[in-house]
């Protein structure tokens, strides 16, 4: 044979040697793979990974925690999934993944474990257990120092460190988003509104309805929605918008605002609230009108007459009518009034909703005419009352407010109010103002200086 021909012959054995063993490969990679299908049968379905974000989950409601598994599966029941340490959730399932929604916002610093038990792919065959563990971080805020050399906003947490991000000649007030800071500041008299981002990063100013004075800035729960009042700076006896209600979007601050008005009633709103989990605002107007309206239309649902808005959880509203604090039900306008506590304890101020049924109310005693310590005390939906905080009578308490988590009272004090003195601002305020956290079982956490924590749904007042 030539040299020609046995090069060839060779070729032709390298060749068939070479597709021997590709069909070798192909069919062990198919072995493997049905064995795996086999495995992943037998097993039921696994965890081939995880999404959360344990930072959203401490400052807001609705969070989710997602696992992606290796079967499509089977339509998960809350009864199969267990959350420890406890948390209100929902779940839903889609495909191989199936969603843990926390209904509140989480505790900080503190692990939770999530468990499925019974989960099962769409194609039957053996069930699994799945078990995944998370830490939430530390919790952070933000509260307004003023000063006389400029005022600040500063992003704090719990051990009392301080960062600015926000820095003006003069802030009024401001309220905090899930991802942005709206700021109102006063310059030659005449109101703005300073949308940021949450570090307080490349301002934009919303539009307003016009040169005027804006009080009374509240934020939605969710979204980019926010609220407040406007005066025009002209107005006078002959005419001008006063106290009107509108409405605008931190997503979209070159929008025209909306007005959110009441016909038939004096239109001049004294207080308001948005109403959590709805597009809903519960409005309080100069005529003592208490109302609930929607901006998308429709008629307004009328409560009667009241003095006071103090708080809301959920769709249940804290009145405080003439006759003594309500609870009324804004789905059904459903009326009780407040379980009463001991009078030992002395009589009610403020009263600041809690998710769980509860409140945290300001309660002073008197010794005939002269004021004594206040307490601030939880009190559960039967009347029994927990001391939370004490002020002391020479201190005055301006607000309290809880962590989105509810784990946290956040208490506005002006320290010696009888020898301080008040600011010069459209809210005029004592100069010297600590916010006070405690946790509900009564333990002090950190004393800030500052005020108008992001947890209050308004400024405070006294």
């Amino acid at each position: 044979m030539s040299s020609d021909g046995r090069r060839a012959q060779r070729r032709r054995r390298l060749a068939r040697g070479f597709s021997l063993r590709v069909v070798a490969v192909v069919i062990v990679l198919g072995v493997v793979a049905v064995a795996a299908g086999v495995v992943t049968t037998l097993q039921g379905p696994r965890v081939t990974s995880v999404q959360s974000d344990a930072t959203a989950a401490v400052s807001s409601a609705g969070s989710r925690f997602i696992f992606e598994t290796t079967q499509s599966l089977q339509e998960v029941d809350a009864a199969q999934v267990t959350v420890t340490p406890a948390a209100s959730f929902s779940v839903d399932t889609s495909g191989r993944s199936v969603g843990i929604r926390f209904t509140d916002p989480l505790w900080d610093e503190t692990t939770y474990t999530i468990r499925i038990d019974g989960l099962a792919g769409v194609g039957g065959g053996p069930t699994s257990t799945i078990e995944e563990s998370f830490t939430t971080p530390k919790l952070h805020a933000f509260v307004l120092q003023r000063s006389e050399g400029g005022d600040k906003i500063y992003r704090v947490d719990l051990a009392g460190d301080a960062t600015p991000v926000f820095e003006a000649d003069h802030i009024e007030d401001f309220r905090s988003t899930a991802g942005h800071l709206v700021v109102s500041t006063l310059e030659d008299g005449t109101s703005h509104l300073v949308v940021t981002r949450a570090d307080g990063s490349h301002p934009q100013e919303l539009t307003l309805p016009g040169t005027g004075i804006v009080t009374n800035l509240q934020s939605a729960e969710r979204g980019n929605t926010i609220g407040y009042t406007y005066t025009d700076a002209d107005l006078s006896a002959s005419g001008g918008r006063e106290s009107l209600l509108f409405t605008g979007s931190t997503a979209d601050p070159s929008a025209k605002p909306a007005e959110i008005a009441v016909s038939g009633a004096d239109p001049r709103v004294e207080d308001w609230r948005f109403v959590p989990g709805t597009d809903s605002i519960l409005m309080l107007t100069f005529d003592g009108a208490l109302s609930l309206v929607s901006p998308s239309g429709g008629a307004p649902v009328e409560l009667g007459n009241a003095i006071g808005i103090d708080d809301l959880a959920g769709t249940t509203a804290f009145i405080e009518r003439v006759d003594g604090p309500a609870v009324v039900d804004l789905t059904t306008a459903d009326e009780k009034p407040l379980p009463p506590t001991p009078a030992d304890l002395g009589q009610t101020g403020s009263v600041t909703a809690l998710a769980d049924g509860s409140t945290l109310r300001a309660l002073t005693p008197f010794d005939g005419m002269t004021p004594l310590a206040t307490t601030v005390t939880r009190v559960d939906a039967d009347g029994a009352a927990t001391p939370v905080a004490e002020v002391a009578p020479t201190d005055a308490l301006l607000q309290t407010c809880v962590s989105p988590s509810g784990r946290y009272a956040a208490l506005v004090v002006a320290p010696d109010i009888v020898t301080d003195t008040y600011d010069g601002y459209l809210l005029p305020l004592p100069t010297k103002l600590e916010t006070r956290i405690y946790t509900l079982d009564g333990t002090q956490v950190v004393a800030l200086r500052g005020f108008d924590i992001s947890w209050c749904r308004k400024a405070p007042a006294l």
